[in-house]
């Protein structure tokens, strides 16, 4: 026989709680491998926060499309560098990374590489600290006959390069290294030896570059107008086609001062430009290949089992323009240009026509590591500016998350105090209520921490506190309806039932407002506050799975029990007393003669 509206069959509903429970944490403790733990944010367990800032060459907004294109490459080079638990988000014209765990620190670098171009070098690199008061002192092309400079640099023996260096560099012996490690070597079409090496003809004045900057009062222009003009000033300088202004802007380049060309740079023009460590500076060509030929990057020990190398991959059209080029420029260097900045100018040992290329150089392990990461992910359509960073001790995590329990567990102890004091055994069912809450919410945030990379920070602590409140108010308009039923005459028993069919919509309304409420901020808010959101919607989903499955069965239990329905017990006896005291008056009203 069919229960009737609002009966329930307890054991049936608490065997799927249970089964359901059983479910998840088999999943804990039997899959994935990891630890039964939620994985935890960069404020409750250390790390580090990056954000980055978009620049444009005009120094307007950059477009949405660019700015998730970036968002995703960066991306996927938060999960190359194997640290799990990690995100980047759109803010603005900004983008979050957010990286937990102790071996964060090279988040600081993932938003580093805006353009990824091969550049021919011309000529020798000058020390970036040698005195140039005059293009005659900064060495010209045709003094440095290409690879032999770079070997002589001491940072970078180029292994590939075979000590083929020349007796000494005539301008700069202690030159800092070029970073002479072995690749690519410089522009396709000029030859690097040749007094007439840069790739264009001189059709540019050297007087050129003064007229983006006598363009307006420096005062009241505004800073998008002052980088346009930085911008277009250095391109008409460092990317000028003539040799002589070249050497000029060779000379003047200070590579301590932020570089206005930073990913700004036209690939298709030649290019001054210091090395990423600001130790040495170069004259440049044309690009002749780019990031997005590159179809992998990886670093290692060498064959011989001292030092590390990069081992660079590139996809078949990238592969056969590297092969022509290293052919036709056998003992010249080449330069892995990144943001305008050289990170590495390797001399070509011959023609590589087969994947990988060797880049070879006094790399440490960290070092190796991090230009196989530039190299691998390809170029960013932006250029991004690192404008804060925050990186937290795991001391200061462990704090915050002591703090974060601590706050919890106290708010915890306040329901559970007043749900006793104000409904006795509904109360205890209550606090049972709220423990096997809490055992589905612990599982379910280990399960999302493991398989969609879900962490769990101060914001999300916060949305559990807050959801503790949320699953105290659908007891608490459940047992007040129980009151009213009682108080109209019926029994406990017969109450739940009826107190049910009531009580359930409006905690099916409230629960369905506050979701909607977390599911619209996690939709408009970014970083921290989406993290509150998405916890308090889920609990609040998991606040209607213990209602229904477990709550309800369990007073439903109680309300059979001659023993626990005592009014006693269940802190309905004053009500009892007003459903007897209404019942009295109704007796002795019906009992009056009606007057004539």
């Amino acid at each position: 026989m069919a229960p009737q509206a609002g009966q329930v069959r307890p054991a049936r509903y608490l065997s799927i709680f249970v089964v359901i429970v059983a479910g998840l944490y088999a999943l804990v403790f039997f899959t994935g491998g990891g630890s039964p733990k939620p994985k935890l944010g960069i404020d409750l367990q250390g790390g580090t926060r990056v954000t980055l800032t978009a620049a444009t060459p005009d120094g307007q907004a950059p477009s949405p499309q660019n700015l998730n294109l970036a968002r995703q490459i960066i991306e996927t080079r938060v999960n190359g560098i194997g640290v799990s638990g990690s995100e980047v988000l759109v803010d603005g014209s900004n983008l979050v990374i957010t990286v937990p765990g102790d071996n964060s620190s090279q988040a600081r670098s993932l938003g580093q590489t805006a353009k990824l171009s091969f550049r021919g070098v011309i000529g020798s690199p000058v020390a970036a600290k040698a005195p140039a008061t005059s293009p005659t002192t900064a060495p010209s092309p045709t003094t440095a006959p290409s690879a032999s400079t770079a070997p002589s640099a001491s940072t970078a023996p180029s292994a590939s390069t075979a000590p083929s260096a020349s007796p000494a560099p005539p301008t700069s012996p202690a030159a800092p290294a070029p970073q002479g490690r072995v690749l690519p070597a410089q522009a396709p079409t000029a030859d690097p030896a040749s007094p007439t090496a840069p790739p264009a003809s001189p059709t540019a004045t050297p007087g050129a570059p003064a007229a983006p900057s006598t363009a307006a009062d420096p005062g009241s222009q505004t800073t998008a107008e002052r980088t346009a003009a930085a911008i277009a000033q250095a391109k008409a300088t460092r990317q000028s086609t003539d040799p002589a202004t070249q050497q000029a802007a060779l000379a003047a380049l200070d590579c301590s001062a932020p570089d206005p060309l930073l990913g700004n740079d036209d690939p298709t023009l030649p290019l001054v430009a210091c090395d990423q460590n600001g130790n040495a500076k170069y004259v440049l060509g044309a690009s002749f290949l780019d990031g997005q030929s590159i179809s992998d990057a990886t670093s290692g020990v060498t064959q011989s089992g001292i030092g590390y190398d990069v081992r660079l991959s590139l996809n078949s059209d990238g592969l056969n323009t590297w092969s022509a080029y290293t052919a036709a420029n056998t003992g010249k260097q080449s330069a892995f240009v990144l943001d305008a900045k050289v990170v590495s100018a390797p001399t070509i040992n011959g023609a590589i026509t087969t994947n990988p290329t060797l880049i070879t150089g006094s790399f440490s392990q960290s070092q190796a590591a991090s230009l196989a990461e530039s190299l691998k992910y390809g170029s960013l359509p932006l250029s991004f500016t690192q404008s804060e960073a925050q990186t937290v001790s795991a001391s200061l995590g462990a704090a915050s998350l002591q703090a974060g329990l601590l706050a919890g567990g106290i708010g915890l102890i306040l329901v559970l105090v007043y749900c006793l004091a104000y409904y006795r055994l509904l109360g205890l069912l209550t606090a049972l209520s709220l423990v096997l809450s809490f055992a589905i919410v612990y599982a379910v945030m280990v399960l999302l921490g493991r398989y969609i990379g879900f962490t769990l920070d101060l914001s999300g602590i916060a949305g559990l506190i807050v959801a503790i409140g949320i699953t105290a108010d659908s007891f608490v308009i459940y047992f007040e309806r129980l009151k009213d039923e009682v108080r109209e005459g019926r029994s406990f028993r017969s109450a739940v039932p009826r107190g049910w069919i009531r009580a359930r919509r409006t905690i099916l309304s409230a629960d369905a407002v506050s979701f909607l409420a977390a599911a619209v901020l996690y939709l408009l808010a970014v970083g921290q506050v989406k993290g509150f959101a998405f916890t308090l919607g889920v609990s609040t989903v998991l606040d209607l799975v213990v209602v229904f499955l477990v709550t309800h069965p369990l007073v439903a239990l109680a309300s059979r029990s001659a023993l626990l329905s005592r009014p006693s017990l269940t802190g309905l006896g004053a009500v009892q007393h007003i459903a007897a005291d209404r019942r009295a008056a109704a007796a002795a009203a019906s009992t009056q003669p009606k007057e004539a």
